[in-house]
């Protein structure tokens, strides 16, 4: 008997998760007989200029839908995720819907498709901080309940579900669908000018990105933090492309961002080619602490914990803090080249995709 093939509806809300289901796209439309996917865009992430330049890098065909959500508090943005996407579930009646990682779309999509009794694929599950004051964590450790599907980056993530009592079957270790992306992208990446534009050199520069509310949105955080960096700015060129509310509240602030190559958000490509070739990189973020593990270019994250722990045990990644002492200390090492090579973690290959694919076409 010849069975129709699964419509499957793959969420994405903000800029990374886009980059994760990319590679799913590209797998399951290579297999029509077994996939029919479709892509959601939650409208999560509302910057118009961001995304648009973001999907054109990416190679993404427009969303097949975009509910349009846009940004607000989390509970009333989960909330409005939510009232939309249950309606089209009802009438679309997918067999499947893949969320990935740990955004408020992430949560949203699962908790409607699971009162609904749709199976659920959750990719980057087990992640944590095992800080509960982080809203990402809580839409993790949440999504990963009511899950069917888990698709782990790494062995600690088997840990962390089977200790809260998910099952070893659930369980897959698939890898790091965010680095088949990379791999696929930093080849025309390579073709990028961005570093002729800003007259920088290959490794005598620093790269720095800052989004998190905890860093930004504190006055006192975000002034040590600029303040630690501009005196590495004094040794090396950093460049600053600036997350929209991270520029709005340093002009709030009123602090300088004197000495900084400060810019709007790049595309893709740029950006890419700007952290393949960075002596360092300062960050907040998740992604850009595996990214860098790939590249072996040296991180220093400037968050009190992380959920990615592998960037650290095997990765070039280090915990900072916000602490511009811990920061001008661990940046002084880089640049006096006293510092880690990292490898790469075991399955962060281009053949992700086609693990997960593999396991979702079981009976």
């Amino acid at each position: 008997m010849i069975q129709d093939p699964k419509k499957v509806f793959l969420i994405a809300g903000a800029r990374p998760n886009f980059m994760k289901v990319a590679p799913l796209i590209r797998q399951m439309k290579s297999l029509p007989d077994a996939f029919r996917p479709v892509l959601i865009h939650t409208g999560q992430h509302y910057d118009e200029k961001m995304s648009r330049i973001f999907f054109h890098d990416l190679g993404l065909p427009p969303p097949d839908i975009n509910l349009e959500v846009g940004s607000d508090s989390h509970a009333v943005q989960t909330a409005k995720i939510m009232e939309r996407f249950e309606p089209l579930a009802l009438s679309e009646k997918p067999d499947l819907v893949v969320v990935v990682g740990d955004v408020n779309s992430t949560l949203a999509c699962s908790l409607v498709a699971s009162k609904l009794h749709i199976p659920i694929a959750h990719i980057e599950a087990g992640l944590r901080s095992f800080d509960q004051s982080m809203p990402e964590e809580i839409n993790r450790k949440l999504t990963d309940q009511i899950s069917d599907y888990l698709f782990i980056t790494s062995p600690e993530a088997q840990d962390n579900l089977m200790q809260e009592g998910i099952s070893k079957d659930k369980i897959h270790f698939t890898g790091n669908i965010m680095i088949e992306s990379l791999i696929q992208i930093s080849e025309k990446a390579k073709s990028s000018s961005i570093l002729d534009e800003k007259q920088l050199k290959k490794g005598e520069y620093g790269l720095l990105t800052l989004h998190r509310p905890s860093n930004v949105d504190c006055e006192d955080s975000l002034k040590k933090i600029i303040s630690a960096i501009q005196k590495i700015g004094k040794k090396i060129p950093i460049v600053f492309p600036a997350h929209p509310r991270t520029k709005k509240q340093l002009a709030q602030f009123g602090i300088s961002s004197n000495g900084l190559l400060i810019s709007d958000p790049l595309g893709y490509l740029d950006f890419i080619a700007l952290e393949m070739h960075a002596r360092l990189v300062l960050t907040d973020s998740g992604g850009l602490q595996e990214e860098t593990t790939y590249f072996h270019v040296p991180c220093l994250t400037i968050r009190e914990n992380t959920e990615r722990p592998i960037t650290i045990s095997e990765g070039t990644n280090v915990l900072v803090g916000t602490h511009p002492e811990k920061i001008l200390t661990e940046a002084q090492k880089i640049l006096n080249g006293q510092f880690k090579k990292g490898i790469v973690p075991q399955y962060w290959d281009d053949q992700v995709s086609s693990r997960i694919v593999k396991i979702l076409m079981e009976p």
